[in-house]
């Protein structure tokens, strides 16, 4: 069983991980870091070294492109209990012209999703 999240540089991803870091804690879950294939190379180790001083069993796979597919398709390899989301306020137009991943996460996900927000 997992904990899965996705890596983004903004603050509804950074709080997503601290979230997540914290779910793997209480639940003495590994962690599945979904990491955006565009990263930065200095972005991903930083990364790494946060996740190894958290002391949290986790591994970081690359993404695909697709953020709510990449989330996913990592929940079900890995036997996932959770995805942790990120949410940022987006208007009603926002959401109709440019669809919402989290929602599709919602609909798609094989567990439980845990929406945060900074």
């Amino acid at each position: 069983m997992a904990i899965v999240v996705g890596h983004l540089s903004t603050a509804e991803g950074k709080e997503a991980l601290v979230a997540a870091v914290s779910e793997a804690r209480q639940r003495q879950a590994g962690l599945v870091v979904v990491a955006s294939d565009r990263s930065p190379a200095e972005e991903l180790e930083a990364l790494r070294s946060r996740l190894a001083e958290s002391g949290v069993e986790h591994r970081v796979v690359a993404g695909g492109g697709d953020l709510a597919d990449d989330l996913v398709r990592a929940a079900t390899e890995s036997d996932g209990e959770l995805i942790v989301i990120g949410l940022r306020r987006r208007s009603p137009v926002g959401k109709l012209i440019l669809g919402s991943g989290a929602q599709r996460i919602l609909l798609e996900a094989p567990c439980p999703v845990l929406a945060v927000k900074p």
